[in-house]
């Protein structure tokens, strides 16, 4: 699996658009992308700040894992996603290392990048996305 880097960090927030706001004003960041995620339960943004950037990720229901995320640790980091050449490749390599890959194979995700998640319990309390395509 070749890593090309850390593609963005994801915090989860209770409100987007005050989120969105304060990283606007705070760092001077620019809205890359902004979408809803119906399948994943969320409102998300992708958010330029100089050279990285960042994902902001609201629950659009309490019952949802960003919602629940949030009722137990509150705001906050959510996880990073490091950037790889071939998701799919990453999902076998990371299987076959002892890695507690979430999805059997790569989905869909926000900004239509293949994706999938590697629990926390793989990476000392992190959870983990590897981002391709």
């Amino acid at each position: 699996m070749d890593v090309r880097g850390v593609h963005h960090v994801a915090l989860a927030v209770e409100d987007l658009d005050q989120a969105i706001d304060t990283y606007v004003r705070f760092f001077g960041a620019e809205v890359e992308e902004r979408a809803r995620i119906e399948e994943q339960g969320v409102d998300a943004v992708y958010l330029r700040v100089g050279e990285g950037r960042l994902e902001l990720v609201s629950p659009l229901d309490p019952d949802t894992p960003v919602g629940r995320f949030l009722a137990r640790r509150g705001p906050g980091m959510h996880h990073v996603a490091f950037e790889v050449d071939d998701v799919g490749e990453a999902v076998a390599m990371l299987n076959r290392s002892g890695a507690n890959v979430l999805e059997p194979a790569p989905r869909r995700g926000f900004g239509g990048h293949q994706v999938a998640f590697v629990h926390p319990e793989s990476l000392r309390g992190v959870l983990a996305e590897v981002v391709g395509g």
